[in-house]
């Protein structure tokens, strides 16, 4: 008897596939550095507040510098937020195309009745911007981006797949996250779905895997290859 490979098998089991935003379908800070949207967060944060400045002076990561100031003062945190989302949509539309493989799985999960969410850390604005720029919102039916003023539900927290999955009227366990990160993974394990560590530096197959990825794949063109070789079509969420 032979048993289908773990990608495969993954696939197979989801009715709803959930792809993460950075690394799966954009690489958002390619044309404009993460570093730079950092350092333009951190000189309005210290403006307002000096110490809050200072402590993020010390990350390159925007989403660092948007905790950090949501724990300064609410009203601080939330013209950081909205300095950062307006620097992922500018970021966004200077990005490239998508990574190779990206667009033929969104084509190949809507093909086999699959539902399409995106969930991300980055705002819902900017995934959205990037999607209508390049002509993928017809594949995806939800996006759940960053919750507004609420940085601790943030991916690893299974919060964003949790949303995608009831506004999809799906239960979570029938749903397939493709993610780039460890919080990826550890908000599938935590939210009860299952998850493919895609693998776009060498290096990450074998976190993705002690992290107990069902799956992990370095190409998304093998996702696409596997929903379009699935046994089943599934009745579209």
């Amino acid at each position: 008897m032979t048993h289908a490979d773990p990608l495969t098998e993954t696939l197979a089991n989801a009715r709803v596939i959930l792809f993460d935003f950075d690394g799966p379908l954009c690489d958002v800070f390619a044309g404009l550095p993460a570093s730079e949207v950092a350092d333009e967060l951190t000189a309005l944060l210290s403006a307002q507040d000096a110490a809050a400045g200072t402590k993020a002076a010390g990350t390159d990561d925007p989403l660092d510098v948007l905790r950090i100031a949501h724990e300064a003062d609410t009203e601080l945190g939330q013209k950081v937020e909205r300095a950062l989302t307006a620097a992922e949509v500018r970021a966004v539309a200077v990005a490239g195309e998508p990574p190779h493989g990206a667009v033929a799985s969104l084509r190949a999960a809507r093909a086999a009745g699959r539902g399409v969410a995106v969930v991300s850390n980055n705002s819902a604005e900017s995934v959205r911007a990037f999607l209508e720029l390049h002509g993928l919102e017809e594949y995806v039916t939800q996006i759940v981006g960053r919750p507004a003023e609420q940085p601790h539900l943030m991916k690893p927290n299974p919060f964003p797949l949790i949303t995608a999955a009831e506004r999809m009227h799906i239960d979570i366990t029938s749903c397939t996250l493709i993610g780039d990160s460890l919080a990826d993974v550890q908000a599938a394990r935590a939210a009860g779905a299952t998850v493919i560590g895609y693998a776009n530096e060498p290096h990450k197959a074998a976190l993705f895997a002690e992290a107990r990825a069902d799956a992990v794949t370095a190409d998304l063109q093998s996702v696409a290859e596997a929903l379009g070789a699935a046994p089943e079509r599934l009745p579209r969420p």
